[in-house]
């Protein structure tokens, strides 16, 4: 029988590839045109609630041919596209001719979420997806010391935005961005397949705002 010690033993890692999501801060330019779209979208409303997952009051559909989107789909896309596809690929095999085919915005709209409201976890249409967080009234300390949540053994869920996958043994994995105001102005960039939820958030009589998009190739 050959002994075998700790010390003869080669360990080697492997970690199995998955996808991933990137963010940015958008700039301040950036966030005024998009506060724009919003007045425009409120000037003459198209309630899209019936296209969407969301149990919230009102969803708008934003002009894609407005002028205020030049910038964002010029400075902000493009490299948001390339550093994903730099480091994690395609969300999945699409094949394209570069010479006659484009990336293209294909969806954008507005939310308006109350207290109580929430939207339940689901997916998107396109290749990609983003979702805009424009303005945040809550604040996820106070929000778990509420005494809805107070005592919950779940309590990382209130008010907050989550993105569910699954690992390699089946098990459901959460990755949560936490509620509050300095993640105004902030962007997530994901493939439009990653199912995500945003549970509701308590005592606070102020709106919720966030733009989402959805991107397909054309």
């Amino acid at each position: 029988m050959v002994e075998i010690s700790q010390q003869s033993l080669v360990v080697t890692p492997k970690h199995l590839t998955n996808l991933g999501i990137c963010e940015v801060q958008l700039p301040r330019n950036i966030i005024d045109d998009f506060w724009k779209l919003i007045d425009e979208a409120k000037q003459n409303p198209k309630d899209i609630r019936n296209q969407l997952a969301g149990n919230i009051s009102s969803s708008l559909a934003l002009d894609l041919e407005s002028p205020h989107l030049n910038e964002f789909g010029r400075y902000i896309l493009p490299p948001l596209i390339e550093t994903y596809n730099k480091h994690f690929d395609l969300p999945w095999r699409v094949f394209f001719d570069k010479e006659k085919q484009r990336w293209n915005l294909d969806e954008l709209w507005v939310n308006f979420q109350k207290q109580t409201e929430f939207n339940p976890m689901h997916d998107h249409a396109g290749v990609f997806s983003f979702v805009i967080w424009m303005k945040i009234p809550t604040d996820y300390e106070q929000q778990v010391q509420l005494p809805i949540a107070r005592r919950s053994n779940a309590k990382g869920y209130i008010s907050n935005f989550s993105f569910v996958y699954t690992d390699i043994i089946g098990q459901n994995k959460n990755y949560t961005f936490e509620m509050r105001k300095n993640i105004e102005g902030y962007l997530v960039f994901f493939p439009a397949r990653l199912h995500h939820q945003v549970s509701p958030f308590f005592e606070c009589d102020e709106e919720r705002v966030t733009i989402s998009g959805n991107i397909t190739i054309v």
